[in-house]
């Protein structure tokens, strides 16, 4: 599915609910989550509903522990200045296939970096390096997509709402 220039999975998609959808045991450690897993393709109608805001869509990031995107969340009242860090780090960096979108309100910002065909771990590492960079330069108010120590249906992200 083509959403923005983004080419995101979509066999499956996950829906916010109101209350907790499922409880996932991972790493000793539980987790609520709130998206609910809907085994059936992602359709246009569903996307325009997310975009009216309807429902939350949310996306997974993993294909058999790999992915084609790294993504960065960042939530905070200093999204302008972030925005304008990230274009001067990826420069900085030699980084330049990415597209920076806003999430639900004005203070989310969603990075998302393509990639080749990553591993979990190695798209770990490399958010890893990237968000050591960030923090030299402003207090962290992001996470980065997918990781390691998150259960694959944590590794999932929103639907972004508009291109910056």
């Amino acid at each position: 599915m083509k959403v923005f220039d983004l080419d995101l999975l979509d066999n499956y998609y996950y829906i916010k609910r109101s209350t907790i959808a499922e409880q996932i045991q991972f790493d000793n450690r539980t987790f609520y989550a709130k998206f609910e897993r809907i085994d059936e393709p992602l359709t246009p109608l569903l996307l325009k509903q997310h975009q009216d805001r309807q429902y939350t869509i949310a996306v997974p990031l993993l294909q058999d522990d790999h992915t084609n995107y790294l993504v960065i969340e960042y939530k905070g009242e200093e999204y302008q200045r972030f925005y304008h860090l990230i274009k001067h780090l990826f420069k900085t960096l030699e980084i330049s296939d990415y597209h920076i979108y806003q999430g639900k309100d004005v203070e989310r910002l969603q990075v998302f970096i393509e990639v080749e065909n990553l591993s979990l771990e190695e798209a770990d590492q490399a958010l890893q390096k990237i968000s050591s960079a960030l923090e030299e330069k402003m207090t962290k108010k992001w996470k980065g997509l997918p990781c390691v120590s998150l259960p694959q249906e944590y590794n999932i992200v929103t639907l972004p709402y508009q291109k910056i």
